[in-house]
């Protein structure tokens, strides 16, 4: 029998209504938002792509004339096929000739020669694969000693760089990308012995240091930590 001095027994409060619509709302949010977005993202870059290449296909050549209904995509496709076509051409000799003989005519405009030079090396990194591609991720010390870094191999540091940078050993190129923007970052180069490689995939990396480090590679869930403890 309880006294008037006794406590009263703490009894676990069942969550409310809204708290559970509230709870329900934001998981189907989570489900929803990436799948929503990356649709309406690719959406809008067809109908970007359509409204560029479309006005430049002759009127006869345009399925809106034979169905009559302007398809969303058809200029993609046209994109697609015109891109493959010039491509093909380029890797023969004609048109390495005439690619040749384009840019000569474009290296003797002041202007249009710097706009299409620094659009060419960034379409050249964007778009060329082989050693273009970062090696491996890596740990590095950033700003200072003591504070580590994920950064990307890109290559083996060459020619001046290594000649006059005042260490005695291998120096490395390491790009240090920046968060949640990894396409920005720093150029840095760092002795090999400073470089810690990781295990991780260079996808892996650059999915922890776009996620602001809330998406670690490998990472296991409450449960299955604890089924593999009951297996050990």
């Amino acid at each position: 029998m309880n006294t008037p001095f006794d406590e009263d027994p703490i009894i676990p409060r069942r969550p409310g209504l809204l708290a559970r619509l509230r709870a329900s709302f934001l998981t189907g949010l989570v489900v929803i938002a990436p799948v929503g977005l990356t649709i309406w993202l690719i959406w809008t870059l067809i109908g970007w792509v359509d409204g560029v290449v479309l006005p430049l296909v002759p009127y006869t050549f345009s399925p809106e004339k034979y169905i009559g209904i302007n398809l969303r995509g058809i200029g993609v496709i046209f994109f697609l096929v015109f891109t493959i076509i010039v491509g093909w051409i380029a890797k023969g000799l004609i048109g390495k000739s005439l690619i040749r003989f384009a840019e000569s005519l474009v290296g003797r405009m002041p202007v249009v020669r710097s706009i299409y030079s620094g659009v060419k090396q960034i379409a050249e990194t964007i778009f060329a694969q082989s050693e273009r591609s970062f090696e491996k991720a890596c740990l590095v010390q950033y700003p200072r000693k003591g504070i580590w870094a994920i950064g990307f191999i890109s290559t083996t540091a060459k020619g001046e760089i290594t000649r006059k940078a005042e260490t005695g050993g291998q120096l490395m190129s390491i790009f240090l990308p920046t968060t949640p923007n990894p396409t920005s970052g720093f150029l840095l180069f760092i002795p090999r012995e400073d470089v810690i490689e990781l295990d991780m995939t260079v996808e892996d990396a650059a999915k922890l240091v776009i996620s602001a480090g809330l998406v670690y590679p490998g990472s296991k869930t409450p449960a299955e930590l604890e089924k593999a403890d009951d297996e050990e």
